[in-house]
């Protein structure tokens, strides 16, 4: 059934202009360029899919943020705010510094050294052809349906602020992505992501600077928001020590275990998406920079994402009336009902603050950084998935001994397929309360087991391939039937998040918690009934058995750790002052 909300024509918010349509005109005709001329760097698969391992920390660091900077961030996490103020933040901290710089200083000299070309082939060197498989196949899984987020997400800027019909903005942005990756692989994707965290920085930092100005600053902005929702909405950490004492009905616990140890971990390290950006750099001290490049700047993301979907609680008004606009779950807002009386989701909240400030000209920037955005989601999204598909599946379990070309012709057509798949999976994120929701149910399903086997592989040599393949299904299995399990019965959400009074935010994250801990005990205890693997096999792929690359002479500025070490003292002081 066609979702109702594509069978009405919405009213405009906005109308573009010439200069608004020339600046968009001009970014789709400069990111196709962009993959016409790197083509002829694309002629072999470590091109197509690697980029010849030639980017550098700088290049390699803003692709590996600019990949996970999407539309699902700008819009997805705007949302997500609206819904549950200030906490959504800690999805850009504690969810995900620790993890990058983690990555960088312990798991990063593994992939590197063992010149894997995806997780999924860590895992084959690590613990067998099953793991791999069982990993690549949840992956390329999870992948287009990430990608359908970010499609849709797009479409439903595009529908909301021009009035644009959905399937016209899908195809056309669908079409220029798998345009310019078929020509230039992962090389063409990387440049232009680098392109894109320009101009997401340079469109996206408009409403949070006029949503300021117009609020009268920070101060009465939390003053106005503690008016119109609650003072919860606005404190980081204060309100985290019990579950009915916050907008996200989730505790410390959850956020601390669940997202910063496990989903972020997972994603960060794990995730084939974001780690193949760094696998592209240039040499060992590049590949570790990168992250800590990324995590310096992913903490002055929550000022473009965050701070929008903060000033929708204190600013957004119906120009009508004058009173406060009441955003609602997605699912609510695609109903015939919600559909009929206007209203609009928690996903709008960004389109509807661009559509208040922009004028002629801003508008143009503003309506292609979030072009961008979502560019740079689904053409990361995609990217992984060709790579995991050619070299996981298809060149692993259907055609194993075919020539270097016929794998990149198999690279580029695996793209083809990528984005069509996608584009089938747009319209699920409807039936979620919000974007994030939808997000964060996929990671616990897959990236949460994911990073329990990763980990234990790189650091436990007596971790055996019989006990790896085990501890990834049953946590996949696990996690995917918590989630069967509450949404059949909703009264067990008291055991999954140790509360009836969660929300499902705080469901996703203890279910990754949960799902986690039963892959590392599986994996544990498998790996002593089992024979482990001579240590001479592990070389390369873990602690102990592997001699890390020296650095070389270096001043001390110069190193990974001290960045890593300074990131760090940044972290812990913002947390303390967003208390």
């Amino acid at each position: 059934m066609i979702p109702a909300l594509l069978l009405v024509a919405p009213a405009r918010l906005v109308h573009l202009g010439a200069v608004d349509v020339a600046i968009i005109v001009f970014y789709f005709a400069l990111v196709l360029g962009i993959g016409f001329y790197l083509k002829r760097q694309a002629n072999t698969g470590e091109d197509f899919f690697m980029a010849g391992r030639e980017m550098t920390a700088w290049i390699a660091g803003l692709a590996f943020l600019s990949a996970n900077l999407g539309a699902l961030e700008l819009m997805g996490w705007a949302g997500a705010s609206y819904q549950y103020g200030i906490l959504a933040t800690h999805w850009y901290w504690i969810g995900a510094i620790p993890a990058m710089l983690f990555l960088a200083l312990v798991m990063m000299p593994f992939y590197y050294i063992s010149k894997t070309h995806s997780v999924p082939g860590y895992l084959k060197l690590r613990f067998g052809e099953p793991a791999r498989a069982v990993s690549a196949v949840s992956f390329a899984f999870m992948t287009v349906l990430m990608s359908g987020v970010n499609m849709y997400a797009m479409a439903k800027v595009l529908q909301i602020v021009l009035g644009w019909n959905i399937h016209f903005s899908i195809w056309v942005a669908s079409i220029t992505v798998a345009i310019y990756v078929v020509l230039g692989g992962l090389r063409s994707a990387i440049f232009n992501e680098v392109l894109q965290f320009v101009l997401i920085w340079a469109g996206a930092m408009l409403v949070p600077i006029l949503g300021l100005i117009e609020a009268g600053g920070w101060t009465n902005l939390k003053a106005q928001i503690a008016h119109n929702a609650s003072a919860e909405y606005t404190h980081l950490w204060s309100t985290l020590g019990d579950f009915t004492h916050n907008p996200m009905g989730i505790n410390w616990v959850g956020i601390v275990f669940g997202l910063c140890c496990v989903i972020s971990m997972g994603y960060w390290t794990t995730d084939f998406l974001v780690v193949q950006r760094v696998l592209a750099a240039k040499d060992l001290r590049s590949a570790k920079l990168a992250p800590i490049i990324g995590a310096a700047f992913k903490m002055a993301v929550p000022f473009i994402v965050i701070l929008p979907g903060l000033l929708g609680l204190a600013v957004l008004r119906d120009p009508a009336t004058g009173s406060m606009i009441k955003l609602v779950p997605e699912s609510v807002a695609t109903t015939a009902a919600g559909i009929a009386q206007g209203l609009h989701s928690y996903n709008d909240v960004l389109p509807l603050m661009l559509a208040r400030y922009c004028g002629p000209g801003l508008l143009g920037l503003g309506m292609t950084a979030l072009i961008a955005g979502f560019m740079s989601g689904m053409a990361g999204n995609v990217t992984a998935f060709s790579t995991v598909c050619t070299y996981d599946i298809y060149r692993a379990v259907i055609r194993k001994d075919e020539s270097d070309h016929h794998y990149l012709n198999m690279g580029r057509w695996s793209t083809v397929v990528g984005v069509i798949v996608s584009i089938g999976t747009a319209y699920l994120v409807m039936r979620s309360a919000s974007i994030m929701d939808y997000v964060q149910a996929l990671f616990s399903f897959f990236i949460a087991p994911l990073f329990g086997t990763v980990l234990l592989g790189m650091l436990w040599k007596r971790a055996t391939n019989a006990g790896g393949f085990w501890g990834l299904l049953s946590g996949t299995l696990s996690s995917i039937g918590m989630w069967l399990w509450v949404y059949r019965d909703p009264s067990a959400l008291r055991y999954i998040a140790m509360s009836s009074a969660a929300k499902p935010m705080a469901e996703n994250m203890f279910r990754a918690l949960w799902s986690a801990l039963i892959c590392i005990a599986v994996t544990v205890i498998v790996s002593l009934i089992t024979q482990p693997r001579a240590e001479t096999e592990l070389n390369g792929l873990v602690y102990g058995a592997t001699v890390i690359p020296h650095e070389g002479d270096m001043p001390v500025y110069h190193r990974p750790w001290f960045w890593a070490a300074v990131v760090s003292v940044v972290f812990v002081i913002l947390n303390l002052i967003f208390w």
